[in-house]
C-alpha cells in the first residue's frame, strides 16, 4: 500500500452541543486520518491477501464515510465505483476494516470525508490527501 489519502470534502451543520468540538476543517480532516490510521495494520492484511492470488496486484480503493455529530461514530462506509481500481475483493476487506470506529470527541458537525488507499507493490503505508475535486462551473 503506497499511500493512504484522505480529504474532509465538506462538513455539514448539525447540532451544537457544549461537550461536542468544534473543528476548523483542517483539524477535522487530521483527526479523521488519525482514526482510520489505526486501521492501517488491517488494510495492509487486506492486500498482503490479495498478494497472494496476484503477485503484481497494483490499484486504488476510494472510500466515502460521515462522521456523525454527537457520536463521532463513522458511517456509511462505502466504495466509490468511480476512483477505485482494485479487485472486487480487495475493495470489500477494505471498507470491513473500516467498520465501527468512533471520533473522539465527536464534533458539532456531521463530517463527509473521503479517503484514498493506493495500493502498490513493494511500497509502504503512507498517509497522503487525496485530490481536491475539479471546480464546477
Amino acid at each position: 500500500m503506497n499511500k493512504t489519502r484522505l480529504y474532509v470534502l465538506g462538513l455539514v451543520a448539525g447540532m451544537a452541543g457544549c461537550s461536542f468540538a468544534a473543528r476548523a476543517p483542517d483539524m477535522y480532516r487530521d483527526d479523521t486520518q488519525a482514526l482510520l490510521s489505526t486501521k492501517n495494520a488491517q488494510v495492509k492484511a487486506c492486500y498482503d491477501e490479495a498478494l497472494k492470488t496476484n503477485k503484481d496486484l497494483q490499484g486504488k480503493v476510494t472510500i466515502k464515510l460521515l462522521v456523525e455529530h454527537e457520536t463521532g461514530k463513522v458511517s456509511n462506509v462505502a466504495a466509490d465505483p468511480a476512483g477505485t481500481t482494485a479487485p472486487e475483493q480487495l475493495t470489500k476487506c477494505v471498507v470491513d476494516s473500516l467498520q465501527g470506529l468512533v471520533l473522539a470527541p465527536p464534533d458539532q458537525r456531521d463530517g463527509d470525508a473521503s479517503f484514498v488507499y493506493d495500493f502498490t507493490v513493494g511500497a509502504p503505508a503512507a498517509p497522503a490527501p487525496a485530490p481536491a475535486p475539479a471546480p464546477a462551473g
